[in-house]
């Protein structure tokens, strides 16, 4: 194997994995879904059918007990309810901490994690779908370019210089990657964004304004939403 892919079955890490097949071929490229305790199991269902589209091999993990004790409101244990509003009215409410739908040290644990698993499959590089409008207000500052710069460092150090993070959305827009999955014909249908678990996506909460966004200043309709 070549590269693993952290993988949610959402928009942004389909197109990571689109990107990595595109590079490397379907053969040398794995996926890692990971489950971590959310509400409901869209993420892992839309992970497997995605997968099964570009034939590449899908591996799961369980983290869910790390993060037992957090009140973030995409958890089970959580008795928050999921804003339905946009990232910015939600961070007007933070006095500039994370909004309550980060999961403490979510990518920084997947990171480790996948290095892990990475490296015992010969990959070189791990890719990860985090992109500016995430990182944007401090929303979720475990997709900043900074976190990007200091995790890759310390995988590059800690693996003994076999293994990198690319993040090729880092410095873009949700609008920039949607605009490079029409590139590469995203099976953006079989994706799950939402952070409710319902037949469609809610339309409300943050994610899903983000999206419908994306699409729009592309000028196409979600493919998402006939689903």
């Amino acid at each position: 194997m070549k590269a693993l892919v952290l993988f949610s079955g959402g928009l942004d890490s389909t197109t990571c994995l689109a990107l990595a097949v595109e590079k490397y071929g379907a053969s040398e490229v794995m996926a890692l879904a990971i489950y971590y305790g959310q509400k409901h199991t869209k993420e892992i269902e839309s992970a497997e059918k995605v997968a099964e589209y570009y034939g590449v091999t899908l591996k799961t993990l369980d983290l869910a007990l790390i993060f037992a004790d957090s009140d973030c409101t995409l958890l089970k244990g959580s008795n928050g309810e999921i804003p339905k509003e946009s990232y910015s009215e939600q961070l007007k409410k933070t006095d500039g901490k994370p909004v309550s739908t980060y999961v403490p040290f979510r990518n920084g644990l997947f990171l480790s994690s996948a290095s892990s698993i990475a490296l015992a499959n010969g990959c070189e590089v791990i890719y990860y779908g985090a992109h500016s409008d995430d990182s944007a207000g401090n929303a979720y500052p475990d997709c900043s370019s900074e976190f990007n710069n200091a995790m890759n460092t310390a995988i590059w150090l800690g693996s003994g210089q076999q293994l990198k993070i690319e993040a090729p959305f880092v410095n873009l827009t949700k609008a920039d990657v949607v605009a490079e999955g029409i590139r590469l014909d995203v099976p953006y249908h079989l994706t799950w964004s939402c952070y409710e678990g319902g037949d469609k996506p809610c339309g409300m909460c943050g994610t899903c304004r983000d999206r419908a966004d994306a699409f729009a200043k592309n000028g196409i309709k979600d493919p998402a939403l006939d689903r």
